[in-house]
C-alpha cells in the first residue's frame, strides 16, 4: 500500500478537536470497577483454550528526575531503595500470573517501560528477567520482539552490553530535544553525547530495531529549532523516529504546572513544526506509520503496514497482532480473551493487594460482540489506512452498510473533504486524511455517540 502523507493545513485546524488515540477500544475511559480479579481469571481460563501467544508488559514506574511535560505514571525519586520492595511484589505478581496460562504458550513479545526501567541496579534487571524466565517460557532470540525504553542519562555502555545479554533486541531512546533552552525550560538536561554513547553501543551490541523519540510543542521551541534537532536525528539514521505532539494538562498532570504557559509555542508555530517536520522525514525517506510514527522502509513496522498485518495496542504499534497481553506492575493495563484489566494506580495498594495474595487487577471491561466488532475496524483503520467491508461482513457475520449506517453517515463529510475513499467495499484513507485517522476512527466509536463531547482526551494534533 502506498504509505505517503499530505499536509493540509486548512482541514487540520478544521478538524483538530479532542479524542481518543485508539490503544484500546473501548478505551479506558470505559473502564469499571465490576470487573475484579474473579472476572481477570476466568478471562484466562477462556485465553488457555486459544493457545494464543503471550505479550508481557512491565511497569517500572521510578524516574531519578522528574520532567515536566510528563505525563506517565511515575514516581520521581532518587531514593534506589524504593526499588527492592516493588521488585518484590513485581516478583510475585509474574509467579501468581503464571499460574494462570499454560506454560506452552511462547511470550513472543515483552516491554519494560515507566518511568525509567534502567532506575534499576544491573543486578535487580538481571533478577527481574530471570523471574520472568522462571516462570514463563520466552521465545528465541530471533522470534522474540523484547523491548525497552531508554533515557540516556540512566544508562552507558555497559547498561546496553547488559540489556543485550538478558534478551532485549529493540529499544527507544527519548530525546525529545537537543536544544539545551528547551530542555532547561522542561527539566530534562541531556546531551548528545550521553544518547549518543547508547546509541551507538545499541548498534555494537545488535539490537535489531532503534527508535528515538521527540516532542513538538514544548516551550521555547520554533520551527527553526525543532528543525535543528530533527535534522541531527536523521543524521544517526534510527530505524523508528516517533514525534509525539505536547499536550500542556496541568489539571490533570501535576508536573506540568511548573511549566511556564507563555513559553509554549503558539498552535500556528505547533502547525509549522509538523509541517516542517512531516516534509524533513518524507525528503529523508521515513514513511508515516501513524500516530507520530515513523519508520524507514525496511523497518519491520513499514513491511507490516504494506502487508496490512500492522497492529495496536497499549504500547503503540505492533507486529504481534494475536498475542494476548499480561499487564505486569502498578497501573499496568492488560488485554486477554475479550477483556481489558488494569492493576491499582497507587503503590501502597498494588502491594496490600500481593501481600493479601490477590492479584491488583481492580478495574476493565468485558469487550461485548459490538465492542469487539468495532474494535476490528477501528484497528484496521488507525493501523492500515484502509479495510476492506466484505472482509469484516465475512469475520463477523453482519452487513457492513446496515450495521455501520450512522458511521457512514458521519463519514460523508470527511469524503467531501478529501479524507478518504469509500468505493467498491473498501474504506481507503487518503494522504491528507492520515494526519486525521483518529478523526475518522470516531466515527465508529458508539461510546462518543453517547457523550456530549469525548471528555479528557487531547487534540489530535
Amino acid at each position: 500500500m502506498e504509505q505517503g502523507i499530505s499536509f493540509d493545513l486548512g482541514l487540520i485546524r478544521r478538524y483538530d478537536q479532542s479524542g481518543p488515540r485508539y490503544t484500546s477500544y473501548p478505551t479506558a475511559v470505559e473502564f469499571d470497577e465490576r470487573f475484579d480479579e474473579a472476572a481477570y481469571k476466568a478471562a484466562c481460563a477462556r485465553s488457555n483454550l486459544s493457545g494464543r501467544p503471550l505479550s508481557l508488559y512491565f511497569h517500572l514506574p521510578f524516574c531519578d528526575t522528574v520532567c515536566f511535560y510528563c505525563a506517565c505514571n511515575k514516581i520521581a525519586t532518587k531514593d534506589r531503595s524504593l526499588a527492592p520492595p516493588y521488585l518484590e511484589r513485581l516478583h510475585k505478581e509474574i509467579a501468581m500470573q503464571s499460574a494462570l496460562f499454560d506454560r506452552h504458550r511462547v511470550v513472543e513479545q515483552l516491554h519494560w517501560g515507566g518511568g525509567t526501567p534502567t532506575f534499576l541496579s544491573h543486578d535487580q534487571m538481571q533478577g527481574l528477567m530471570d523471574q520472568t524466565r522462571r516462570h514463563f517460557t520466552l521465545a528465541d532470540d530471533a522470534v522474540g520482539e523484547f523491548s525497552i525504553e531508554i533515557d540516556p542519562r540512566e544508562a552507558d555502555a555497559a547498561t546496553v552490553a547488559l540489556l543485550r545479554r538478558i534478551g532485549f533486541n529493540r529499544m527507544s531512546l527519548g530525546v525529545q530535544d537537543f536544544d539545551p533552552r528547551v530542555q532547561a525550560a522542561v527539566n530534562r538536561i541531556q546531551t548528545e553525547a550521553e544518547t549518543l554513547e547508547v546509541l551507538d553501543a545499541a548498534r555494537a551490541q545488535g539490537f535489531r530495531s532503534i527508535s528515538l523519540d521527540l516532542i513538538y510543542g514544548l516551550p521555547l521551541q520554533t520551527a527553526a529549532s525543532f528543525l535543528s534537532t530533527l535534522d541531527r536525528i536523521i543524521e544517526l539514521t534510527p530505524d523508528r523516529i516517533s514525534v509525539f505532539n505536547y499536550a500542556h494538562l496541568p489539571t490533570r498532570f501535576k508536573a506540568q504546572r511548573r511549566i511556564n504557559e507563555t513559553d509554549l509555542p503558539a498552535p500556528e508555530v505547533k502547525l509549522e513544526i509538523l509541517q516542517s517536520t512531516i516534509a524533513r522525514l518524507g525528503e529523508a525517506g521515513y514513511v508515516y506509520i501513524g500516530m507520530d510514527h515513523f519508520a524507514r522502509p525496511d523497518d519491520e513496522l513499514a513491511q507490516a503496514q504494506r502487508a496490512g498485518t500492522l497492529y495496536r495496542n497499549f504500547q503503540g504499534y505492533s507486529t504481534h497482532a494475536d498475542c494476548d497481553l499480561i499487564g505486569l506492575g502498578v497501573t499496568s493495563i492488560g488485554k486477554v480473551d475479550n477483556t481489558y484489566g488494569q492493576n491499582r494506580r497507587e503503590l501502597d495498594e498494588y502491594y496490600a493487594d500481593l501481600d493479601a495474595d490477590r492479584l491488583p487487577v481492580f478495574r476493565g471491561l468485558t469487550l461485548n460482540r459490538d465492542d469487539l466488532i468495532r474494535r476490528d475496524v477501528i484497528t484496521r483503520l488507525i493501523c492500515n489506512f484502509q479495510l476492506s467491508m466484505p472482509a469484516v461482513e465475512t469475520a463477523w457475520d453482519i452487513v457492513f452498510a446496515d450495521y455501520f449506517a450512522d458511521a457512514l453517515k458521519r463519514l460523508e463529510v470527511m469524503v467531501g473533504d478529501g479524507l478518504l475513499q469509500i468505493e467498491d467495499g473498501t474504506i481507503r484513507i487518503l494522504p491528507r486524511g492520515r494526519l486525521l485517522v483518529r478523526n475518522i476512527c470516531m466515527a465508529f466509536d458508539a461510546y462518543l455517540a453517547n457523550k456530549s463531547g469525548p471528555i479528557g482526551f487531547s487534540k489530535v494534533i
